[in-house]
C-alpha cells in the first residue's frame, strides 16, 4: 500500500517484521531495532511476519512531518537493551538530536524507549509548552506517581518533568510532541 508525507516508525516487540518498499529496501526488523520510513513524495511498502512459526508483535507510529514532498527515505538502527535499561534512550528525533542509536525523523518530535524493573528509574525534563505522551508497552510503571499497566497511556500537558519509577518488567515509549 502507498503513503505520502508521513514519518512512520516501526518498533518490534517480539518476532521479526519483514519490510519491503518501492525504494528497494528489503529488511528484517528484529526486536531492539527501530525503523523509520519517510513517505515524503510517495512510497509503496508492505510488511509481514518474518519469523516463521512465531507471532510478530510490533508498534507502528505515524507522525506528521514538518516538511512535505521530500524524497522518500528509510533508516534502521539497533538499540541494544543496555542502552534502554533503567533509562530513556532517544530512538527517533530531528537531525540536530540524532545520536548513535537514533533514527532521524522530519518532525518536531522525539521518541524515547526505556526498560525499567525494581529500583530503576528515570527523569526527563519537559518543556511545559509542549506535550508528552507515555505509552506503556508491557509491565507496570509509575508515571509522575500514577500507576500504568501494559497498554495504558498518559498525556502530559503543562508539566516540566517526567518521573518514571516503580517498574515491574516495564517497557515504555515516551514522545515529546509539539503542541
Amino acid at each position: 500500500h502507498g503513503h505520502r508525507d508521513m514519518e512512520i516508525i516501526s518498533y518490534v516487540l517480539s518476532g521479526n517484521l519483514a519490510h519491503q518498499d518501492s525504494m528497494g529496501n528489503v529488511k528484517g526488523i528484529p526486536p531492539g531495532d527501530v525503523q523509520r520510513m519517510s513517505a515524503g513524495s510517495g512510497v509503496r511498502h508492505s510488511e509481514f511476519n518474518h519469523a516463521k512459526g512465531e507471532q510478530t508483535h510490533f508498534l507502528q507510529i505515524w507522525i506528521e512531518p514538518n516538511v512535505t514532498d521530500i524524497d522518500p527515505g528509510y533508516e534502521q538502527k539497533t538499540v541494544p537493551e543496555s542502552v534502554k535499561r533503567g533509562q530513556l534512550a532517544l530512538v527517533a528525533a530531528p537531525a540536530a538530536d540524532v545520536a548513535e542509536h537514533t533514527v532521524q525523523i522530519h518532525a518536531d518530535a522525539r521518541m524515547y524507549a526505556g526498560l525499567f524493573n525494581g529500583a530503576e528509574s528515570a527523569n526527563l525534563a519537559l518543556n511545559p509548552e509542549r506535550k508528552a505522551y507515555v505509552f506503556l508497552v508491557r509491565g507496570t510503571l509509575q508515571v509522575n506517581g500514577q500507576m500504568l499497566h501494559a497498554g495504558d497511556a498518559a498525556m502530559l500537558q503543562g508539566e516540566s518533568a517526567l518521573a518514571l519509577t516503580g517498574g515491574q518488567d516495564a517497557e515504555v515509549l515516551v514522545f515529546d510532541l509539539a503542541p
